[in-house]
């Protein structure tokens, strides 16, 4: 018994000093979306969708919940960030071709009608960004029409 308190106490002070070591905040500028927002021009509905299941892990701006500054929660939210903005950030839309704005345009479809879009680790804390089947539709619709938008845009020479 005394050596499972001893260990006990143990686990007890790692966790504590571990609270002190917190990986970086995916903490930028929500303005970030906004050439997105221009260039796709999603209707309101598709909007609140794309806050609400999306941008926590695929922009420049998170918003964190309490748990997140408990460690180790707070590393396994942040590699799903990194994660997230690795496959499609779209706080650097600008940066993309046009080529590649379709592409993760297509993706972005592909994922919500496999429902793998949002993480269901996601939504499990975030129900709110749990996708019903009109909001799939929605964004598919949008999604499809930003797409054909997209062929008609100018290539560079």
């Amino acid at each position: 018994m005394k050596g499972l308190k001893k260990i006990l106490l143990l686990i007890l002070v790692v966790f504590v000093i571990a609270q002190f070591f917190k990986p970086e905040q995916n903490t930028g500028d929500l303005t970030s979306i906004e050439p997105f927002l221009e260039e796709t021009n999603p209707p309101e509905p598709v909007r609140v969708i794309l806050k609400e299941s999306c941008y926590d892990c695929h922009s420049d701006y998170t918003r964190y919940p309490w748990y997140s500054h408990i460690t180790p929660v707070n590393y396994w939210l942040a590699e799903h960030v990194n994660d997230g903005k690795k496959h499609f950030n779209v706080s650097k839309w600008n940066s993309y071709s046009i080529k590649k704005k379709d592409h993760k345009i297509e993706e972005l479809i592909e994922m919500v009608e496999a429902k793998e879009m949002p993480l269901e680790s996601y939504t499990l804390a975030h129900s709110e960004a749990k996708l019903s089947e009109a909001d799939i539709a929605s964004i598919k619709e949008w999604a499809e029409h930003v797409r054909i938008k997209l062929t008609l845009l100018p290539k560079p020479q």
